[in-house]
């Protein structure tokens, strides 16, 4: 017995036969006799059998190969048969072209089988231009029909056509490159079939059929030039009388050709059928007339069209009939689909149209369509046409019917990027070529990926793949789809567009006249400034003013939506000069998110985010990063500066490298505070955790700076306590971090050498944090500490056990109230915290004496601390129901009460006040009215740095300030004088709750129901 390796089922089975045993059967049918030669080991030529089994389905050509051969001998066409033979027996394209059409496509073995002489057309496929193929197919029908029906004779030619395109598409070397010649070979195919089946129509109607001038417009892919092997092809059909006819005559003609030309492609003959022609994109669809004037769809489209009808008109195309008609049309037609992006609500309708053909696609169907699905043909198109209506008004680059050109130039425009757009761009190709190859295998309509094992293998062959092509085809697809629906979900989406849309052509243009007279009426203060900006950024024909082209007629709605749009606009040059060459800073603002928009109004609302911006340009970034306005974690941040500390050789270098993280995190705090994405306690818990992880990381660098100077170790551990606002976690853009310091020797040191290198450390870290840096400061307070300024910087941990047990001062117990150690061994800091906790918390609450003496200094403050000239009434945080009324009364109630009510133990000035109003201890509305006045306090101060990039400690008398601080907590856009109004209101009534609850009142109210 043979060697299964010799054997002629193995052999096949080697060269890619699915059934060899079947295929084995076939190579001994008679019908082969004339290919078969003797140096063949199988009954055919190794060379053919080797070129058969490299098509995409070697069982299916084998078969029809017999097929074709049989019915060659069967009709007795000697000649064509061994034409065929020595075709088949040669080593060129012919034969490849052929066997490549009978290895796809089981319904072309059907055509050749019924027309066998037509592999002639395979086997010899050039390309026909599109006068050549309407020649050939309108005489097929008239002069060259013979005895043939003029329906069959048009699908027989027709056929022969996409025979011709088929066997190139299936042989090229690169098919997904060659795809859009071979759509657009389609459409005109389709075109000329449809200008025969017009001749049809005529000759059908006979006599005065020449009234009529009528012309069809080719819609969707056909107006595309991007057509599928098998699709309805839409239309729209367009009559006017001819000289001398009236217009009623011409219609009821014009109706009667449509109608006949649409039955000649689709009635059932002998020959079968084309396509369904489908007319249900004219006007007023199924339940308007057939055929219109071009005046008619004019005034149709002026007032009755829902946005889809301009979508759809992108891709009309004159394809058929009378071309003057045609072009007529498109020139009365063409300027309003260019308006239709200025209609009011554009953007979103088309999204949400998007939306319902997703949502309409069956579920058990939605993993495999490759036109409407996720990732699929749809999401493309619909990203290209959206850019297209919405840029194409002012930019006549981009009013392409095809997609792939309309694509190539967005980007070439900048509308798109470059690298989206080519990705775009091979998937729509690819996604193309799966479909036609799906649509040729039975000549059927589909957008279904195969599910059977089957047809994915012969698939995966005819695009190349021979190592499991089921597979591997199926994962060429899931990673195109995975790419084009991130991509879509940016371009479609992106906030810019709708935007864009509701400019005006002139708007959008950003001519200088158009724009000169804008910024006026958006309210610059400084035009002609504004217009030099302008001129600077979009000037020249680079990728950069391209882009800033697009971008900058939105943005300056955007700027004009604050309070300072040309401080915006200076600052968005500003950054704009500092990034523009950089390739992601642009694509950025146009593709990311609301990264522009967010950008505009930041700039334009805040002097402060603008100042941080210029100095670190590149941390607009942020911007573009779905997390980027998420404040991150204390360990987060403590790990992210102490490894970039580590890689510097210095002290000040360390230092250095920390300040400049924690000026990106101020930023990314900024810009989501501005943006509404943190509310007040969030912005405070932000703050104090980035100053707290910059001491941490600090704290090490100053440590390891000063042993390396006095080349001896610490001998000692070091702790950072945060007091005030920084205890407290809520912290303000302008607060000081208050701080005292312990040290506490290890066993065995010499404490005076470790307090005095401790008291180095403390030194060098303020220096450190402090020398040469650029906003935002951090400055270091210890005024807190015991003694105040005349104390020593440093003490141990039983010098501060000392101090507070002998000498403390009530208002120390009180600023112990907000002690949190921050940096240092957790170890030191427990015991710290076990040394105040008593101190804080006191057992029995406070003497009637230390009562008198808070209640004492707290006039003092009053008196003494508001600067000279402030108004009371006005002063944030020393004012009449300011800050400091706030938080003495919630201390005080904590002083006396935290003993026995563990839920006061808390830092917080909010949640200590939370606690009180739980526990009983302060009326409800005393509790509302402290805590609004905390809140609008914190707010106003943390917007007068964001407005002014300074501290405002008063609410401004002046209204632009005013105004620029209310806008930023929310406050309607012109109403600063609103905002004085509304402080003295709160504080009013939370004097009125602090004066109640600070004064040895009982807890039922200031106010009596």
């Amino acid at each position: 017995m043979s060697s299964r390796t010799t054997t002629t089922a193995g052999t096949l089975a080697r060269l890619g036969f699915a059934q060899p045993d079947r295929a084995t059967s076939h190579l001994a049918d008679p019908a082969l006799a004339p290919l078969a030669a003797g140096d063949g080991a199988h009954g055919l030529p190794d060379d053919l059998l080797q070129a058969i089994g490299d098509t995409a389905d070697p069982d299916q050509a084998l078969l029809g190969l017999v097929r074709v051969l049989e019915s060659l001998t069967r009709q007795g066409e000697t000649a064509d048969l061994q034409a065929l033979v020595t075709e088949l027996r040669g080593d060129g394209p012919g034969r490849d072209r052929v066997l490549g059409v009978l290895g796809a496509s089981s319904a072309l073995v059907d055509e050749l089988v019924r027309h066998p002489g037509h592999w002639v057309d395979a086997a010899r496929a050039q390309r026909h231009t599109a006068e050549e193929t309407r020649a050939e197919l309108t005489a097929a029908v008239t002069t060259d029909r013979g005895s043939r029906t003029p329906l069959d004779a048009l699908r027989i030619s027709y056929r022969r056509g996409l025979l011709r395109i088929a066997a190139r598409d299936l042989t090229s070397p690169d098919p997904v490159a060659e795809m859009p010649a071979i759509g657009e070979a389609l459409a005109e195919l389709a075109e000329a079939a449809l200008e025969a089946a017009l001749l049809i129509a005529r000759e059908q109607y006979g006599e005065g059929h020449e009234q009529c001038r009528l012309a069809i417009i080719g819609m969707g892919k056909t107006g595309g030039g991007e057509l599928n092997y098998v699709s309805d092809v839409d239309v729209i059909f367009v009559a006017e009388p001819a000289e001398g006819a009236d217009e009623e005559t011409a219609l009821r003609i014009g109706t009667a050709l449509a109608s006949a030309t649409m039955q000649a492609c689709s009635k059932p003959t002998p020959e079968g059928s084309l396509w369904p022609v489908d007319a249900a994109l004219r006007p007023e669809g199924k339940n308007g007339p057939l055929v219109r004037t071009i005046q008619s769809h004019k005034a149709y489209y002026e007032r009755w069209a829902k946005t889809w009808e301009f979508q759809a008109l992108l891709k009309a195309w004159v394809s058929a009939g009378d071309r003057e008609i045609g072009l007529r049309y498109k020139k009365e037609i063409s300027p309003l689909v260019w308006e239709a992006a200025s209609r009011e609500n554009f953007v979103e309708d088309v999204q949400a149209m998007r939306r319902r053909v997703e949502q309409h696609v069956p579920a058990n169907e939605a993993a495999r369509q490759l036109k409407l699905g996720p990732g699929g043909l749809r999401d493309v198109e619909f990203s290209v046409q959206l850019l297209q209506l919405v840029h194409g008004r002012t930019d006549e680059s981009l009013r392409s019917a095809t997609t792939l050109e309309a694509l190539s130039a967005l980007a070439k425009g900048g509308y798109v990027a470059r690298d989206d757009a080519a990705t775009l761009d091979r998937a729509y190709r690819h996604l193309r070529c799966l479909e036609h190859r799906i649509q040729l295998h039975r000549l059927r309509r589909t957008h279904l990926m195969p599910d059977q094992p089957a047809d994915l293998r012969r698939l995966g062959r005819s695009m190349g793949h021979r190592k499991r092509p089921d597979e591997a085809v199926l994962a060429d697809r899931q990673a195109v789809a995975r790419e084009v629906r991130r991509i879509h979900e940016r371009l479609f989406y992106r906030p810019l567009l709708a935007a864009a849309a509701r400019l005006t052509p002139d708007e959008a243009g950003l001519s200088p006249e158009a724009a000169r007279a804008r910024l006026l009426a958006l309210g610059f203060r400084d035009p002609a400034g504004a217009l030099r900006h302008l001129e600077a950024l979009t000037s020249g024909v680079s990728r950069r003013a391209a882009i800033q082209r697009t971008l900058l007629p939105v943005m300056l709605g955007w700027f004009a939506d604050e309070a300072d749009p040309d401080a915006g606009l200076l600052s968005f040059r500003r950054v704009s000069d500092e990034l523009g060459s950089t390739h992601w800073y642009l694509k950025m603002l146009r593709d990311e998110g609301r990264a522009a928009d967010r950008l505009a109004h930041s700039l334009a609302r805040s002097r402060y985010a603008a100042d941080l911006l210029i100095r670190s340009p590149e941390t607009v970034a942020i911007l573009g990063d779905p997390n980027g306005l998420v404040p991150r974690s204390r360990e987060a941040l403590t790990a992210t500066m102490r490894a970039a500390a580590g890689r510097r050789d210095s002290g000040a270098d360390a230092i250095s490298a920390v300040r400049a993280i924690r000026r990106t995190e101020v930023l990314r705090i900024v810009l989501a505070d501005l943006v509404g994405e943190l509310d007040v306690l969030e912005v405070g818990a932000a703050l104090t955790d980035v100053t707290a992880a910059a001491l941490v990381v600090a704290l090490e660098a100053a440590t390891a700076e000063v042993e390396r100077r006095e080349g001896v170790p610490l001998g000692g551990d070091l702790l950072v306590v945060g007091m005030g606002s920084l205890g407290g976690a809520e912290m303000g853009y302008a607060s000081d971090a208050d701080v005292m310091f312990v040290h506490r020797p290890h066993d065995a040191a010499d404490e005076a050498g470790v307090q005095a290198r401790a008291t180095l450390v403390v030194q060098e870290l303020r220096r450190l944090l402090t020398a040469g840096a650029t906003e935002p400061p951090l400055a270091l307070d210890a005024d807190l500490r015991p003694e105040g300024k005349n104390g020593p910087l440093v003490r141990s941990l039983d010098s501060y056990r000392t101090y507070y047990e002998r000498w403390a001062l009530t208002w120390e117990f009180q600023a112990l109230l907000r002690a949190a150690p921050v940096a240092g061994p957790a170890e030191l800091a427990d015991e710290f915290v076990q040394i105040i906790d008593p101190l804080r918390w006191p057992e029995g609450g406070l003497t009637e004496q230390q009562v008198r003496d808070i209640r004492l200094l707290k006039a003092r403050v009053e008196s003494e601390r508001l600067p000279r000239g402030a108004d009371p009434g006005t002063h944030l945080k020393l004012g009449r129901g300011g800050l400091t009324d706030v938080e003495w009364t919630v201390q005080l109630l904590q002083l006396q009460h935290a003993h026995e009510r563990p839920a006061l133990r808390v830092t917080g000035t909010l949640p200590a006040l939370a606690a009180l109003e739980a526990e009983g201890l302060i009326a409800a509305a005393d509790a509302s009215s402290l805590r609004e006045a905390w809140f609008l306090g914190v707010r106003l101060r943390n917007a007068g740095v964001l407005w002014r990039g300074r501290p405002v400690e008063s609410v401004p008398v002046d209204l632009r300030d005013a105004d620029g601080m209310g806008r930023i907590i929310g406050r309607p856009a012109g109403d600063g004088a609103g905002l004085l109004e509304l402080w003295r209101r709160v504080a009013r009534r939370a004097r009125q709750a602090a004066g109640f609850n600070f004064y040895d009142s009982p807890p039922r109210g200031s106010v009596v129901p």
